[in-house]
């Protein structure tokens, strides 16, 4: 299109053309002399203006962002863009980014306007990306100045692609559970009030187990009614905290259990993306009896040579304020009383005592190779135990008038 003709040589504007509509333009000269026939030389043909800025994106001064992650890993990007001309840009400059993932759909990412530059400044783009709905292989593409948001000389090199690859969590948490810091066994007795801590670990080093919601906790009761336990006064949701090195999550369960008779604990687990913690939801009946007993208390092994450990049953909802063993000669002479201290941690069901008796006395003498005899002292709110009795117990043959023997064989 001819947009305007100049019949003699002189100054003009250009200001009549529209960049927009006409981003290139070519001048041509036409020169004619009727008189002489030698038409004049052009000595220069001169076009006054003002440039538009020009900008690049600019890696070799900053750029940061790594090609493989883990799930949930957090994407640190960071890029520089410089204005290598002598103009500066109009206004605020725009950016644009875009991630397209695996199933190429795009993920925009709302920038703010950076700064306007001036001719041979330099702005940075530093944004963390999350990648925990990103697994698999990425593309992240970024703009500076898009769709011509203001002038500019080109924009070809005002843009950047980079993918990354984010590597899909397929590990399952760990759940662990146990009652007053013991692993039961189905059937065990446990307390009325216990305390039962459920523990979920997972690998992941950026995905925190942070939401109720990854645990359930449900309890079928003695008349088969399966409730689900809600957090609250008795319950209670502790998230895993990254900073301690460690991603888990715990629960601290404490009921009181008023109906004797049998239960069932089911609890299920899952990490941030899915992973069950196992295949199947982790199942344990337990037995409650809210009557504070305890079984004959046997020693393991017997006859020994070098240390025996004692083996009871205790029921109830609290263990005894006070509890020792006493252990004597044939005559009745008390050669060893073993205090609740010494014997270590126990708990309501199932104990098998840490301390291990090696046949010294009181003052740690070596006492003689034979027969002993040894009773067990229970004390709660001033009461002694009644005695317990399981179902099948035939221990009872082995005691008399609730003392025991022990045979000492070096």
């Amino acid at each position: 299109d001819v947009l305007s003709t100049v019949y003699s040589a002189q100054d003009t504007s250009l200001s009549f053309v529209d960049a927009n509509v006409y981003p290139y333009m070519k001048m041509v000269v036409h020169e004619k002399d009727d008189q002489f026939v030698t038409p004049y030389q052009l000595q220069y043909l001169r076009i006054n203006a003002m440039p538009a800025p020009e900008g690049c994106v600019a890696p070799n001064l900053l750029f940061q962002a790594k090609d493989t992650l883990e799930q949930g890993e957090p994407l640190a990007f960071a890029l520089a863009f410089k204005n290598i001309s002598e103009v500066a840009f109009d206004s605020l400059l725009k950016v644009s980014m875009v991630i397209t993932d695996q199933n190429n759909l795009s993920h925009p990412i709302i920038i703010p306007k950076r700064k306007s530059l001036i001719a041979g400044d330099t702005l940075q783009v530093l944004y963390t990306i999350d990648t925990k709905d990103l697994q698999g292989l990425n593309t992240l593409f970024i703009d500076f100045n898009p769709d011509n948001d203001q002038p500019e000389m080109y924009h070809f090199n005002n843009v950047l692609y980079r993918n990354f690859f984010v590597k899909t969590d397929r590990y399952h948490p760990l759940l662990d559970v146990t009652f007053d810091g013991v692993h039961i066994l189905n059937k065990d007795i446990v307390a009325a009030k216990p305390h039962i801590y459920m523990e979920l670990k997972d690998e992941s080093k950026y995905l925190a187990l942070k939401d109720t919601s990854l645990m359930n906790v449900q309890i079928r009761y003695p008349d088969q009614q399966l409730r689900t336990i809600h957090f609250g006064d008795t319950m209670r949701f502790n998230p895993a905290d990254l900073s301690s090195g460690k991603n888990t999550a715990s629960i601290d369960y404490e009921p009181y259990f008023k109906e004797d008779g049998d239960y069932e604990l089911i609890v299920s687990g899952k990490d941030v993306v899915g992973n069950p913690a196992g295949n199947l939801e982790y199942h344990v009946s337990f037995s409650v009896m809210n009557k504070p007993m305890i079984s004959n208390l046997l020693n393991y092994p017997n006859p020994f040579t070098t240390s025996t450990a004692f083996v009871f049953t205790l029921t109830g909802a609290v263990i005894p304020q006070n509890m020792r063993i006493q252990i004597l000669t044939i005559t009745g002479k008390v050669v060893k009383e073993i205090t609740q201290n010494e014997l270590g941690p126990i708990h309501i069901g199932r104990n098998i005592t840490e301390y291990k008796w090696d046949g010294t006395d009181m003052y740690g003498q070596q006492l003689a190779n034979g027969v002993y005899i040894y009773r067990v002292i229970t004390n709660l709110n001033g009461k002694s135990l009644d005695k317990y009795h399981a179902e099948g117990d035939n221990t009872d043959k082995f005691f008399n008038k609730g003392y025991g023997k022990m045979y000492l064989m070096r």
